[in-house]
Parts: structure tokens; sequence; C-alpha cells
């Protein structure tokens, strides 16, 4: 049998979990169900919106669909609307919605809530349930197939006639996404596989070129170098100049932070172990509530509070700044942007923040130094939810505050 998305995540939400939704959000089991009717079509066209959006839409979307298919959210939906045991860790994956849908996230609740009769905030906490599940589904069929970005991108192009038909009637959600109508969703998501396409095959293009000269380099080279065992041989002064093929290297700027006991960290320049060094060993430096110092070099998976391998360096040059400054208690705080449901924002923040101080705990830190972690949302973003990404993500991050030293 083909498979059938739309199908295969509507089914999630069967009757147990609608009833149990019913109960947790204080809503009748017949508003959830119409809202569950409006929600899955819409969170699948919003995934196909932002896979026809083009540049890294098609990674990051494969990433939290591997993300959501690896935490278990498919067996737990109900949980995650429970609280409590049931949800610790599941911040991250309700947050998906917000990758998938962006600022526009608060426009569909909205719609959503006036469609099924029920509160903002229920269809809110409906759609953070539904995104990951669908998300799920997907990662589960793109591994048992073995897809990449490119064949999940594709496999969804499939199913769009599917999913655009289910949305219901006068919902709007096309203005809610802030496009004209359905049909450009569509028009944009095969564009974007043509996209990949064209691509390809203009790489195959230059690809053959590029063959045929490093072949022609080799053959140049062969031949020169038999050019020059001649002219030794007949013992004359004639020189061939030799070909040089230079490589140009890649050099990497390092700098060192040179702690009291002597030993040195790699860091950036002006980073978070240089400042907060400096900040230590100035002896005028006062600490204060309001003094930060901003990780620069540490990053989680989407929409997750899971720190990336990547960012350990980081982690471990805190802790051995903390093992050399003894008497030194920091505090972790999380942050978010705008975007996305406030409550969930701030429960991811604080999820990221307790997984720093986890880190840095398992990095050698004295637990006793590390005073704890608060996660703060977006009470202090300072972008506009629609602000563009490059101002938004200033508002994403975690840092430290200098308690005692």
């Amino acid at each position: 049998m083909a498979f059938n998305l739309l199908e295969t995540v509507s089914g999630l939400f069967n009757n147990d979990v609608v009833s149990k939704a019913a109960s947790s959000l204080g809503e009748s089991e017949g508003g959830i169900a119409k809202a569950m009717s409006g929600i899955v079509p819409s969170v699948l066209a919003g995934l196909l919106n932002k896979s026809g959006s083009g540049g890294t839409a098609a990674s990051s979307i494969f990433s939290m669909a591997q993300d959501a298919a690896s935490s278990g959210a498919l067996g737990n939906l109900a949980g995650m609307l429970g609280g409590g045991s049931n949800t610790g860790g599941m911040a991250g994956l309700q947050n998906m919605a917000t990758g998938i849908f962006g600022d526009k996230l608060g426009n569909v609740g909205n719609l959503i809530s006036k469609f099924a009769g029920i509160k903002p905030s229920s269809a809110s906490s409906l759609i953070s349930l539904a995104a990951p599940a669908a998300l799920g589904a997907i990662g589960k069929y793109a591994s048992a197939n073995n897809l990449n970005a490119g064949g999940l991108v594709s496999m969804l192009v499939s199913q769009k006639d599917n999913i655009l038909k289910a949305l219901p009637s006068g919902l709007g959600l096309a203005s809610a996404l802030g496009i004209g109508s359905l049909g450009e969703i569509g028009n944009k998501v095969s564009g974007a596989i043509s996209g990949v396409t064209g691509n390809a095959k203009k790489s195959m293009k230059w690809l053959l070129p590029l063959i045929i000269a490093v072949v022609g380099i080799g053959l140049l080279i062969y031949f020169m170098k038999g050019c020059n065992n001649e002219v030794k041989d007949k013992d004359t002064t004639t020189t061939v100049a030799p070909i040089v093929t230079d490589t140009p290297s890649v050099t990497v700027a390092s700098f060192k932070v040179t702690l009291p006991d002597g030993s040195e960290l790699d860091a950036l320049k002006g980073g978070i172990e240089d400042k907060l060094v400096a900040f230590l060993n100035d002896g005028n430096a006062k600490v204060g509530k309001d003094v930060w110092f901003d990780f620069d070099n540490l990053n989680f998976e989407t929409g997750s509070a899971n720190i990336t391998a990547e960012s350990q360096a980081q982690v471990n040059n805190i802790a051995a700044i903390l093992k050399v400054f003894p008497r030194t208690k920091i505090k972790i705080g999380g942050y978010t942007d705008k975007t996305g449901d406030p409550s969930v924002n701030k429960k991811l923040s604080q999820s990221r923040a307790d997984a720093v101080v986890a880190a840095l705990t398992a990095a050698g830190a004295n637990p006793s130094q590390v005073e704890g972690a608060e996660g703060y949302g977006s009470e202090f973003a300072k972008a506009a939810s629609d602000a563009s990404e490059e101002e938004r993500k200033k508002d994403r991050k975690i840092s430290v505050s200098v308690r005692e030293k």
C-alpha cells in the first residue's frame, strides 16, 4: 500500500489521545477532534511551505524529523500534554512548531481557535503537539527508506495534493502564512525540487571539464618530466621550468587565553573565555546581576536541549576557568527570540540552561560553583518577532553571570 502521510499523522491522534487532550486542556472532545482536523493538514502544509523556501530549509526539516523520530515522541503524545514527569525534556520537541511556522505560528493558532471554538492557548498547545508528531512520522519513514534531505522533500511533494485538499474550506491558512493562495505552496515546493535537479545538472556541466583539465595537467607534467630527463642525459645547460601547482592552505586564526596556573586555552580573541578571564583577573571589576558573558560557540540540535559535539570545546574551556578560579560562582541564563509561544520558549530556554550546567559539571567543574540556571525565554529579547533572522539570532543565546569571585 502506498504511503499516505496525512493518514499516518491523523491516525496518531486516536480517541484516547483526543480524550486525554480534552481533559488536560479543559475542552470538549468534539472541539479537540475538530481542531485536529484542521491542525494536522495545516502543520503538513506548513512543512510544504517551508521546504519550498530554498536555502537550508530541506536540511532543517530533515534534522527536525530525525530528532523527533529518535525522541520517542510518537509513543508519548498524550504524555506531552499532561505536565509532570511525562513531559520532562519535551519542551524542545514542542518548540518544533516554531521551526515550521516561524513568526506566523500565532496567526495559525488564532485560526484554529476560531475554527474549532477552543481557547487560543489550547490551539497553541495542540499545534505544538502535532508538529513533533508529524515530523516524527516523516523522520521514521525517511529512516526506513534511507532518504536524505532531498529525498524527504521529494516525498513531501508527492503528498502535497492530499495535504492541501484536506485543509478545511474557509480556514484561511494561506492568509495566515502570508501567501496569496494555497496553490502558491505547491508551486514553491515544486520549484524547490526543480532547483535541486537543475543544480545537479549544472554540477555535471562543470565536473566533466574539470576532470579533463586535471588529466591534461597530469599528462603535461608527465611529459615535462620526460623532457627534463632527456636534457640531463645530453649534459646540456638547457632547463625546463617546472609546473608548480599551489594548493592554498586554510589558516584558522588562533588565540590563547592564559590562566593563572600558566595553562592556556584555545579560544577566540574577544570571546567568552577571553572576556571572562579578564574580568576575573581584574580586581576592580564588580560582580552584579546585570553583568553577563555570552557563549559564542555553543549550539544545540534543532528544537532541542541537546548540545552539539562541536560545542563541547567551549564547555570544557569554561569548566577549566572555574577550576583555576575556585572562589568564583556563576549562574547560567538561557534566552530565546520572540517567535513562537512564550511559555514554550521559556521551557526550552530553561532546558537548555540546565543542559549547560550538567555539561559543565560533567566536564569537571565543581557543582558548588554553579549556583543555578534560569530560562528567561523571550523576556529580554530585543528584536521583534518579524525581524530578520540575522537580528533574531542575537536573542537566542546562553550566558554566564559571575555572582562571586
